[in-house]
């Protein structure tokens, strides 16, 4: 199994990251980078301590690999899979959004799957597994983009004008592959060890060109990764935004100038069909998804548990009111945390022996997502009000003894004398209000795409064949004339 420094020295190669417009020399010991990789590398040495039990036997090859890069094939499979990513997730108490259980069950199912990339002009099934294989033996970190950028959202890549601006076929050779152009938004990119590169939007026909899924490693030649501005760096201290200095996900827009992809990395080609097959068809979007909800129900948990403690610091914790408050962020990590065990009782395997999450619940959760963390960001502010703004600047006027002894005087409360009181107020402006929680607040609203896209998914799995048909039953039990009678 892979420990944590074997990680982050993974980390030491040709990859072109570029922050403030100059491109990053080392990675794993830069600020913006270092306390996610630092974050990662945790994540690595728990999955290795036996004590985790999130290790399996891979029973094609004998070795003891991370159980999350596994095929679910069993309901035992599936429930260690939840409590495995539970483990992790509750390391990062859900702050760490694409952490690498999250990549690893897409290609997990894939590999249930390989008939679903044999239907275009190349047969890529043994790619596929072959590469599930690479990421088990591995322990690697895949990052993913999968979406094109944001040029137009009324149109599709070929009729956007000039060079390829989507990621797509700049050439083909006999040993692969060219690509040229960009795509977005490969949360975590710049510390993974590799990204896979595909187009969940609907494309047209037209597209074909586009129409790719391929892995390429972070520091392949001609790729370039263009960092959204990183917070950590500008976080005075772990004290002062204890989020923002271990957990801050670097997303990135990758730029492919003529990178060479050889035949083994591609698993899509030119096939505008087989993008929608390797997501749906194959069950890795519901499996990935449901990691995502294990994810989010560990962070909601989080929440609530911030938002109890601050009504037990102001002393408020049995007024009605707050109770309410409380009762009602209670109620939604209660549906997701409810929604996770539904996918997990209602799971069944396909006809290829992958168990899949009930996906009426998985979908049925995702669909109000981008409605209920928002207002658990309304109910945490509301309850700690202007109590976050009455914090010192930072942690040193905690430690000068001028500024220290009016801190301890007025910034205190009846359970809680002022460093504790401080600590809290920061959490909760570092989860609520600091530039890292607007990113989470955006993050999490859009991380599936789009509301409607989201309720999309939630209305297509619902099954409404059978409310429909009681509704329908119900109308046939009675009429004018039965009525009047």
């Amino acid at each position: 199994m892979r420990t944590g420094s074997d990680y982050l020295a993974s980390l030491k190669d040709s990859r072109c990251i570029y922050v403030d417009g100059a491109p990053v020399e080392d990675v794993a010991h830069h600020p913006a980078f270092a306390p996610i990789a630092n974050t990662i590398g945790a994540l690595f040495d728990l999955a290795a301590d036996p004590a985790a039990n999130m290790t399996r036997i891979d029973p094609n090859t004998g070795t003891v690999v991370n159980r999350l890069f596994t095929t679910p094939r069993t309901r035992e499979d599936l429930t260690a899979f939840r409590i495995a990513a539970t483990t992790w997730a509750r390391q990062t108490h859900g702050w760490v959004g694409r952490s690498p259980d999250h990549v690893g069950a897409f290609f997990a199912a894939f590999a249930a799957h390989p008939e679903a990339f044999d239907g275009g002009e190349r047969d890529f099934a043994a790619n596929v597994l072959a590469y599930q294989k690479r990421i088990m033996e591995r322990d690697l970190y895949l990052s993913y983009a999968i979406i094109p950028p944001q040029v137009s959202r009324a149109t599709t890549a070929h009729a956007w004008n000039g060079e390829l601006i989507q990621v797509g076929v700049a050439e083909e050779r006999a040993d692969g592959i060219v690509v040229r152009g960009a795509q977005m938004l490969a949360t975590g990119g710049a510390v993974a060890d590799e990204i896979f590169v595909s187009c969940i939007k609907p494309l047209s026909a037209e597209d074909r060109d586009f129409a790719l899924s391929f892995a390429v490693p972070v520091g392949a030649q001609g790729l370039k990764l263009y960092c959204r501005r990183p917070y950590a760096p500008s976080a005075t201290s772990a004290y002062d935004y204890p989020l923002t200095t271990r957990f801050d996900e670097t997303d990135a827009l990758l730029v492919f100038d003529d990178v060479f992809i050889p035949w083994e990395r591609v698993f899509v080609y030119r096939d505008v069909t087989g993008l929608h097959r390797q997501f749906f068809q194959t069950g890795a979007h519901v499996l990935g998804n449901w990691q995502a909800q294990i994810r989010l129900a560990v962070k909601l948990q989080f929440l609530a548990g911030l938002a109890r403690k601050v009504a037990e610091v102001n002393g408020v914790d049995k007024f009605p009111g707050v109770v309410e408050k409380l009762g009602e962020l209670a109620s939604v990590a209660s549906l997701v945390e409810s929604a996770v065990l539904a996918a997990e009782y209602t799971a069944a395997p396909d006809e290829q022996g992958l168990w899949r999450p009930g996906a009426r619940a998985v979908y049925g959760a995702m669909g109000l997502q981008a409605e209920f963390y928002p207002r658990v960001l309304a109910i945490l502010r509301d309850l700690v009000g202007g109590g976050v703004l009455q914090v010192p600047s930072s942690v040193a006027d905690m430690i000068t003894p001028e500024s220290r002894a009016d801190i301890d005087r007025y910034i205190h409360s009846p359970n809680a004398p002022a460093e504790v009181r401080v600590k809290l107020f920061k959490l909760v402006w570092d989860a609520v209000g600091s530039e890292f929680a607007g990113r989470h607040h955006q993050y999490e609203m859009f991380y599936a795409g789009a509301p409607f896209v989201v309720k999309g998914y939630a209305y297509r799995n619902y099954a409404f064949d059978g409310p429909l048909a009681d509704v329908e039953t119900f109308l046939s039990s009675y009429s004018i004339e039965t009525t009047s009678a």
